[in-house]
């Protein structure tokens, strides 16, 4: 991953590349809770987003798992994806559960909610939530 370093603050990305965090139960598979991890090992990937994902990597972009799975969770999740043809960079677990998130960072964060199809992304305009200037 090529970073670029400026006046001693935290690096960022070359132009043009993302840092995508993708979830995985419900956005890339189908909706496995942690209590059922007999399923993890089963359920099959949604075609698009394999295929979708795998675009990106190839394209330079960096992927990242982003779950609520748990820690003890992770060493099937990471069998499952390499099972299954996913290229990625990173698998992170212990993402809060329950949805309705909202992150704060000092860095540009731009959020997507899945709908049920993994698409390339296009512009949109809509309202969101900000600090005051």
């Amino acid at each position: 991953m090529e970073l670029e370093h400026k006046d001693h603050v935290s690096p960022i990305l070359k132009d043009g590349v993302k840092n995508y965090l993708i979830d995985i139960d419900g956005t890339i598979t189908d909706d496995v809770p942690n209590e059922e991890p007999e399923r993890m090992v089963t359920c099959e990937p949604y075609p698009d987003a394999l295929e979708t994902i795998n675009r990106w990597y190839d394209q330079g972009h960096i992927i990242c798992f982003f779950t609520s799975r748990t820690e003890n969770l992770k060493q099937i999740t990471i069998e499952w994806l390499d099972r299954h043809g996913f290229k990625y960079h990173s698998v992170l677990c212990g993402k809060p559960r329950g949805g309705n998130y909202h992150w704060i960072d000092n860095h540009l964060v731009k959020a997507t909610r899945y709908k049920g199809k993994f698409t390339d992304m296009v512009e949109k305009q809509v309202t969101i939530e900000v600090f005051k200037d």
